[in-house]
């Protein structure tokens, strides 16, 4: 790491092996996930105003009406999505935002597609990236209600929108036994994992969350 990814004070490695303890305290069992979660540095992903902010629980404003998860929510997602596997090939990421959550999919599949609507957000999530000199993300200013299904099927999809039903285009771009993490709900908003079967899908519940939601277009 550089000088500004390994931080200082309240930006330092050691603040981030609190975040993992208190991550691991809040229930996120995956060591492979809480070992990612501790060497992705959070705070160059955000505003310098808000970097001793960076490994505190709650989610930050990144611009454009847009916040970066907390780190719970990044790992609980994650978790999700891994289902257990210590690695996954080929990962769709719906919302790039400012490449946070992309950077720890990036350490845990070999091949990750992200798509952003908000082109502004698009280019910091790009350079945040590259000063991570991290290769194997694929971006694409895009509507993420319609996915990518000229690459799909996916081993896992992740979308960090709202969404007030389940995408119906998504889960056709998952392969059989790939999983889509998602929150749903407009009033009130819940984590969902859909599995794709091969007679359709199942879907399961998990804990409340708050996100943006889920627009059509492109910015």
């Amino acid at each position: 790491m550089n000088g500004r990814q390994s931080g200082i004070g309240m930006t330092s490695q050691r603040t981030r092996a609190r975040m993992v303890e208190r991550l691991r305290g809040e229930g996120i069992k995956d060591e492979t996930v809480l070992d990612v979660m501790g060497s992705v540095p959070r705070h160059i992903f955000i505003d310098e105003a808000l970097a001793t902010r960076a490994y505190e629980d709650p989610p930050l404003p990144i611009g454009y009406g847009q916040t970066i998860s907390s780190p719970y929510i990044v790992a609980r997602m994650t978790e999700l999505l891994l289902g257990g596997n210590p690695k996954l090939t080929k990962v769709l990421e719906i919302g790039t935002g400012c490449g946070y959550q992309t950077a720890v999919l990036a350490k845990l599949c070999s091949e990750v597609y992200s798509l952003e609507r908000i082109a502004p957000l698009l280019e910091k999530a790009r350079a945040n990236l590259r000063e991570m000199r991290i290769s194997n993300v694929k971006f694409k200013h895009s509507d993420g209600n319609l996915g990518l299904p000229a690459v799909g099927p996916f081993d896992g999809i992740l979308m960090a929108a709202a969404a007030t039903r389940v995408p119906p285009d998504l889960v056709e771009q998952l392969a059989i036994g790939a999983r889509l993490v998602m929150p749903l709900g407009t009033g009130e908003q819940y984590l969902y994992v859909i599995s794709r079967t091969d007679k359709g899908h199942d879907e399961q519940r998990y804990e409340a969350v708050r996100f943006v939601p889920l627009l059509p277009g492109i910015t």
